[in-house]
């Protein structure tokens, strides 16, 4: 009986630790959403949209090693964050983005409008023959030390312009705030 309550008890914390996460992964990807779409015009009928959010989030690559010689707190923490590039699974921003725009935030949501795939960026940029849309990549968060987060944001166009960097977000008092921009690099 005292195993049952244990691997119950053990579920139960695995699943809220997971619940946590995922309500972690919402609350910072709508500061980037804002941060990002702040100088976008709300999407009305025949008005083109020029920043389109990537579903897919990108993987943790070798990249992060240059973040962390910029940063002391990432210096401190290298390894727990080194471990987590190696995660290569798929994952998107579906449910993140469901949650964030479910009950509020219509306002962001009318400028963010949808998530989009490289495929269909290109499409429409072909379609219409202008070189200045852009896609919003977020990377997979890397969560450290408790009340950290490293997060990679890229913005690609079709040609140039692209930019890049490495937001360090720090949880204080149960809210994300942006710590620092870290690599940041604009073509």
């Amino acid at each position: 009986m005292k195993l049952h309550l244990k691997l119950l008890f053990s579920f139960i914390l695995c699943f809220q630790i997971k619940k946590k996460k995922k309500n972690d992964n919402a609350a910072l990807l709508k500061i980037i959403l804002t941060k990002y779409y702040s100088n976008e015009k709300v999407i009305v009928k025949d008005r083109l949209q020029t920043l389109f959010l990537f579903c897919q989030k990108s993987n943790n690559n070798e990249e992060v090693f240059e973040a962390i010689t910029k940063s002391e707190v990432l210096k401190k923490n290298a390894t727990e964050i080194k471990n987590q590039i190696q995660d290569k699974s798929d994952e998107n921003w579906d449910k993140e983005f469901e949650s964030i725009f479910a009950t509020e935030n219509k306002y962001l949501k009318s400028k963010v409008n949808n998530c989009s795939s490289l495929e269909k960026k290109k499409k429409k940029a072909s379609n219409n023959n202008l070189n200045y849309y852009r896609l919003l990549i977020v990377g997979k968060p890397m969560y450290f030390a408790k009340k950290y987060c490293l997060i990679k944001v890229a913005i690609y166009r079709t040609i140039e312009h692209n930019s890049s960097r490495f937001l360090l977000f720090e949880n204080i008092n149960d809210k994300w705030e942006i710590k620092e921009t870290l690599n940041e690099w604009e073509t």
